[in-house]
């Protein structure tokens, strides 16, 4: 059985701190080209529980996409989350935590877009632009 605890993070200056609980935390790596734009390099996130996410300071968002958000400090200009418009879901970025919040790596997105200059080891799971792209695109009625 897994135990839900709080974990603390904050952005690079400080001005923004984020809480959260994690009861099955893991970390997902994504290589599409708007999170290697936005961190100049893989987005890695942390997964917490559902509605736990509480964020103070000075914290803005870019829409992105049809579908996505991403939120930024607008003081230091550190990355903090890659959010869904339609579902509210958020996704903290992992390097907010100490040690990623003690999360293992379970999940690649856009693995097939992975650059060529890195790779992430270990047994995981890394789903592809078509695979990533059914999970989280809108549905169309």
């Amino acid at each position: 059985m897994s135990e839900t605890r709080e974990i603390h993070g904050q952005c690079l200056c400080g001005a923004v701190t984020v809480r959260a609980t994690v009861t099955q935390p893991s970390v997902r790596a994504c290589h599409c080209d708007m999170c290697r734009r936005h961190t100049s390099s893989m987005f890695m996130s942390l997964k917490t529980d559902d509605g736990s996410i509480r964020i103070n300071g000075p914290a803005t968002s870019y829409r992105s996409s049809d579908w996505a958000e991403r939120g930024f400090c607008a003081t230091c200009g550190a990355t903090l989350w890659y959010g869904l418009t339609e579902t509210g879901e958020t996704n903290l970025a992992a390097g907010l935590f100490d040690n990623a919040g003690g999360a293992p790596l379970t999940t690649e997105f856009f693995s097939d877009m992975c650059p060529t200059g890195y790779a992430l080891a270990g047994r995981h799971k890394r789903m592809t632009t078509d695979e990533t792209i059914a999970l989280f695109a809108p549905k169309e009625d």
